[in-house]
């Protein structure tokens, strides 16, 4: 591949056009445009720029960093100056992770067009790319940082800035040997293969060569048999046969002789533990592999909270690119605060804050065409609304008219449901979640309503900032206080019918509660909840006396962890029937994220996340559900679908036994620089594994520091782990640079559930905070688990 790459940068007249580069303008913001010279440099894998064309240059992005490419007219910034920049002939380069997006305007379509169908072609190149593939360009990457001068050949003098570059300190008479042994030509400097083979003299895994020679009888090679003998017992794949071990050879193997004698060289053996063979996290969990037929309230799902918003809820800006963000990470339920805006067309921001304002109609628009690029499985918007009765009857146009046939209006089969329907009979439907209005409510409900419990600490802030309150119903007055007729649950189609016959003849002279800033629900909107109707969360008993299966109750982080505490196991009990979101307290104005996993434990489907926060508490949702095939469903444990689960999250007793957890953590990899910009600088790495679960099961344990080494440290430490409920548990390995003067700092990281993970010898491939892949930086450990022999454990 990295050959074709190189074939399609000599030969193809888009990316020979890019190589020798242009001006474009680039756009930050309807006040920022300033005229750049951009320039795809010779290795096809970097885009630099400099403010002229001959000027001083230098990285404006990775081709691997790059998600996608997008059309002028599908950008948000460039729709707002399209009548000062023509729209065809911009673009937007699109990043993986949290990355801002790059806006650009070529000085004509056709030069647009140009970098558009250039860019693409290379991210699919990279995308493509396999292990070695990948492995080959970034070795390539690395000779063209290390040859300063760029006249294709490496000195000694450039070898040793370039090992300061990959993170490694050596003794320079030790890297001078390994020089001169790769100068085959004895020309004083290394070129192509030369440098391949220095890179892999540098690179020899001593650890697993010693691996290989304990199974191989003649140090040289695995037979099949020798092979099968090592998947069977190190690997612990007890289901493993000849012809999946000749399978894995036949991939692995690079030799042609050797696929032909059935047997595999160290380097296939090292090729097979860097694959997805070798991962830590098994590929049998990768695809869709779990039962979709269940009602909705059995699965956790993937949730978003504040979705609009790209920063802080205080000042931060409203996008449509968070939407299209969460959805495309697998998000199955986005969140849409809508006020009152100008021209009669309802806006989405974080209400009585600095936020900037998002047309919902937009809104609605990007959740229709990227709800089911990643997942086919059902989206749920929840409408947290605040709008007067015209702009909730505009709201509810544009969900019918943009959704179209995407939008569930009614039930699947028309009758009254005994339960909520399945994700797979939901498959590319749209549900709304929201306050829905009810047959004969008494107009004093509302004033008879509990107040949302709330810390006395949160309450004052809370009252500003938080835009989901607890959910009540919401009432009709008039001033005689009679009972007005509203419509049934599932009988929309005579909603506006039985309000028609209500004695009051215009929708202004319906009056509000008695909270003023309330407004009255339009049957209109109310008609399009269906599964998902909001109600007030009194307590476990009112809800199993007045409550349905279609409604849901939404709880401030305070609350629910309260409750876990209070009433851990009727907690786990309402979520088997009816559905429970929770989201962020009101005082994270900085958009921080709680850990989800605490309210996992009790069963809870819907934990919303400030997704456009990155840490600890989103790599432990992004693992979550990095299963299952990201769809953004995870069925959870029967323990918590039984309606009569004994199941108490702060006082556990699994119905499986405990089991013990052992974890070699050998060696690394290739590890990245903390500070790119320095040079010199070399990492002292050190390994922290962390256990997310039930309370008893959390724990956290982690390695010595490796001084001077991020490119092969080793350390071969030996970390246990207890875990009484594994079914619940998170694993998560960082990878810190020691620094004895403050906290030490963050390398990398890899999250995934217990449930999906693999023993035996693993690699763990390193991702960045944002959750990129930081290949070919990965840990190699080895992963043994044993059941518990004393038997279940409170």
């Amino acid at each position: 591949m990295a050959s074709l790459l190189q074939d399609q940068l000599t030969t193809d007249q888009d990316l020979l056009l890019m190589q020798e580069g242009m001006p474009m303008r680039k756009v930050r913001s309807k006040s920022w445009k300033k005229l750049r010279y951009f320039r795809l440099q010779n290795d096809g894998m970097t885009v630099w720029h400099a403010r002229q064309a001959r000027g001083s240059a230098k990285p404006s992005f990775s081709i691997s960093d790059v998600d996608t490419i997008r059309d002028g007219h599908d950008s948000e910034l460039l729709r707002s100056l399209a009548e000062e920049l023509p729209l065809e002939q911009g673009f937007t380069v699109v990043f993986h992770g949290r990355r801002s997006n790059l806006d650009l305007v070529a000085n004509s379509v056709e030069e647009a067009q140009m970098w558009m169908r250039g860019l693409q072609l290379l991210v699919d190149l990279v995308t493509s790319m396999d292990h070695q593939e990948r492995l080959d360009q970034w070795l390539s990457d690395w000779f063209q940082r290390g040859d300063k001068n760029q006249d294709g050949k490496m000195s000694f003098q450039e070898v040793q800035r370039l090992l300061h570059l990959m993170n490694v300190e050596m003794d320079q008479e030790y890297a001078f040997s390994l020089f001169q042994a790769a100068d085959t030509s004895q020309s004083g400097t290394l070129e192509g293969e030369e440098f391949v083979q220095f890179y892999k003299a540098l690179t020899k895994r001593a650890e697993v060569q010693e691996l290989f020679e304990s199974f191989s009888a003649d140090g040289q090679k695995l037979t099949l048999l020798e092979f099968l003998d090592f998947l069977r017992e190190e690997q612990k794949e007890r289901d493993c046969t000849s012809e999946l071990a000749l399978e894995l050879i036949d991939h692995y193997e690079p030799s042609d002789s050797g696929k032909l004698r059935h047997v595999l060289s160290m380097d296939g053996f090292l090729s097979y533990l860097c694959s997805k063979d070798g991962d830590i996290f098994n590929p049998a969990c990768l695809p869709i592999y779990q039962d979709m037929t269940q009602p909705l309230n059995h699965y956790f799902i993937c949730s978003s909270h504040n979705t609009y918003l790209v920063g802080d809820q205080l000042c931060g800006q409203s996008s449509v690119e968070g939407y299209i963000r969460a959805l495309k990470r697998g998000c199955r339920c986005v969140e849409v605060d809508v006020w009152d805006g100008p021209s009669g067309e309802p806006v989405v921001y974080h209400g009585h804050t600095l936020t900037s304002r998002i047309l919902f109609k937009d809104v609605v628009a990007t959740v229709a065409q990227y709800a089911f690029q990643t997942s086919d499985y059902p989206v749920i918007l929840s409408l947290e609304t605040h709008c007067s009765w015209e702009q909730q009857q505009t709201m509810a146009r544009h969900l019918t008219e943009i959704l179209g046939e995407q939008l569930l209006s009614t039930t699947l089969d028309g009758v009254l449901p005994t339960q909520l329907p399945s994700p797979e009979e939901l498959r590319r439907r749209i549900l709304v979640k929201g306050k829905k209005l009810t047959l004969e409510e008494d107009l004093e409900y509302e004033e008879e309503e509990a107040e949302p419990e709330l810390e006395e600490s949160e309450l004052a802030l809370e009252s500003q900032f938080e835009t989901e309150p607890e959910p009540q119903e919401q009432n009709l007055q008039s001033k005689d206080k009679k009972k007005v007729v509203m419509c049934p649950l599932f009988c929309p189609s005579i909603c506006c019918q039985i309000v028609a016959q209500a004695p009051i003849s215009k929708p202004e002279s319906l009056l509000l509660s008695q909270q003023k800033s309330k407004p009255i629900l339009c049957p209109a909107l109310s008609s399009l909840v269906i599964y998902l109707k909001s109600v007030s969360f009194r307590s476990f008993t009112h809800s199993k006396e007045h409550y349905h299966f279609y409604e849901i109750s939404s709880f401030s982080e305070t609350k629910a962890k309260r409750l876990i505490k209070e009433a851990g196991n009727e907690f786990v009990q309402h979520n088997t029937w009816q559905l429970s979101r929770v989201y962020p307290s009101g005082l994270r104005t900085d958009s921080s994220n709680y850990n989800p996993q605490e309210l996992w434990n009790a069963g809870c489907q819907m934990v919303a996340m400030n997704m456009q926060t990155a840490g600890l508490e989103m790599d432990i949702c992004d693992g979550h559900f990095r299963q299952n095939g990201g769809c953004g469903y995870v069925l959870k444990p029967d323990f918590l679908r039984d309606i009569q689960s004994s199941f108490h999250p702060e006082r556990p007793i699994s119905p499986f036994k405990a089991q013990t957890l052992l974890i070699q953590v050998i060696s690394g990899q290739q590890l990245p620089k903390v500070d790119k910009t320095k040079e010199g600088s070399i990492v002292d790495p050190l390994v922290k594994v962390q256990i997310f679960g039930v309370r008893l099961d959390t724990a956290r344990q982690e390695t010595n520091y490796v001084e001077n080494n991020g490119f092969n440290p080793y350390w071969g430490e030996t970390l246990c782990f207890r875990v009484l409920v594994p079914e619940l548990a998170m694993l998560r390995f960082v990878v810190m640079d020691y620094d004895w003067k403050s906290r030490n700092d963050f390398i990398g990281q890899y999250t995934l559930p217990w449930t999906c993970m693999q023993q035996g010898y693993r690699h763990i491939h390193l991702l960045s905070k944002d959750g990129i892949s930081l290949r070919p930086a990965s840990i190699f450990v080895y992963i043994c688990i044993q059941e518990d022999l004393e038997g279940d454990e409170s």
